[in-house]
């Protein structure tokens, strides 16, 4: 029963909130934790967004689905990979369907749109895979964090790897988009820091795979390497077009390691044997925690994870830490931004932590493809940081 203490307490919450001409709807505590999913579920980027998912919700039932002792209720929209809908698709989960956390997304544009909602309403958001620089730099918000990378963190690492191969002169090729241009600022930092020279930078538009004539000029060039960042069925048809061009066994090739990242079917394999890529994980990483997490994975999906379920699974990880040092409550902004600030999250990749710009302080991993897997061959970085350049979160 409610006391008269009770009532009166709750009608003075009331009129103080109307005296300020807002009136905002009680929440209970004991209400459930609202989590928007924003990913693509269709097209293009499907099997990395269900991936994110399939991780994201792996760590929460580990955690019996609860946020610091509340259980969770879950709103999903898909965002098609399509940029223009970006912002009319997180509006939908944080205006209609007043999620506490919004978890998006692959896309980079996509999260352009997302990253403008999520710094105009002050959600909180984790961001699963997209590495739009923006993000945590010159646009780095408090309520806004990455479990994943930025674009130009594994290429960051492959410069030196070329150099300790013997490869000095080397040509860039990627698609000429955001993360084509971030991926290639990072190797070109990187390589010219080991001593390399880019005799060449080659792009051509997103998302077209017509590299016939890129790779004549390859050849003509003969640098002593080619290093790229392609993703997807684009990586996939560049490899394969790039072995029956007959550079595969003349000019090695290097990429970011999205290059070959759950790419390595009975289809592509042959023509992918050799290629070497930097990535901050690999299901071949020999230690009991990735080995816990591919078997729990495998039982539950039925396929092996890739590193988009892995930065799924961080984000569940890093809002279970944030979530349990509030206990749940949600409107102790600062507690939880700290909370989530200081993790250090025991991921299949290898621990790591959160830099000041709220991104992924992590190891870079050499991997060479030996079969249909990316076989760990050492690491390229330790505990590399993006530079969080422009960033001031105060």
């Amino acid at each position: 029963m409610t006391s008269r203490r009770q009532v009166l307490t709750q009608s003075a919450a009331l009129i103080g909130a109307a005296s300020t001409g807002l009136i905002l709807p009680a929440r209970a505590q004991s209400a459930k934790i609202r989590v928007g999913l924003m990913l693509p579920f269709t097209g293009t980027f499907a099997q990395l967004g269900i991936a994110c998912d399939n991780g994201f919700r792996m760590a929460l039932e580990e955690k019996g689905n609860k946020l610091g002792g509340r259980e969770i209720e879950y709103f999903k929209v898909d965002d098609e990979s399509e940029p223009s809908k970006g912002v009319e698709n997180a509006n939908k989960l944080v205006q209609r369907d007043k999620v506490d956390v919004l978890v998006g997304t692959v896309h980079s544009g996509v999260q352009m749109g997302i990253h403008k909602v999520a710094r105009e309403t002050g959600v909180l958001c984790i961001i699963p895979n997209a590495g739009m620089h923006a993000a945590t730099r010159a646009l780095c918000a408090p309520n806004v964090f990455r479990t994943s990378f930025t674009n130009s963190q594994p290429t960051l690492a492959l410069g030196r790897v070329m150099m300790q191969k013997g490869h000095k002169k080397a040509v860039w090729i990627t698609w000429k988009y955001a993360a084509g241009d971030e991926a290639g600022e990072g190797f070109k930092e990187g390589y010219l820091a080991a001593g390399g020279t880019i005799v060449k930078e080659l792009g051509l538009p997103f998302p077209n795979v017509e590299f016939q004539a890129l790779l004549t000029e390859i050849a003509s060039i003969k640098p002593d390497a080619v290093a790229c960042f392609f993703s997807g069925g684009g990586a996939s048809k560049f490899i394969r077009d790039y072995a029956a061009a007959g550079l595969a066994g003349k000019i090695p090739l290097y990429g970011s390691g999205f290059l070959t990242e759950g790419l390595l079917d009975d289809e592509l394999a042959p023509s992918a044997q050799g290629i070497v890529t930097t990535l901050h994980y690999s299901t071949s990483l020999a230690t009991k925690r990735n080995d816990a997490f591919r078997l729990a994975y495998a039982k539950a999906y039925k396929m092996q994870p890739d590193v988009y379920a892995v930065q799924g699974y961080d984000a569940g990880q890093l809002l279970i830490q944030g979530a349990a040092a509030v206990n749940g409550d949600f409107s102790k902004k600062k507690a939880l931004y700290v909370a989530m600030e200081n993790a250090v999250i025991d991921s299949p990749r290898g621990k790591w932590t959160m830099s000041k710009a709220h991104n992924p302080v992590q190891d870079m991993y050499v991997r060479v493809v030996k079969g249909k897997e990316n076989v760990v061959q050492g690491v390229a970085a330790k505990a590399l940081s993006d530079s969080g350049a422009g960033c001031k979160l105060g």
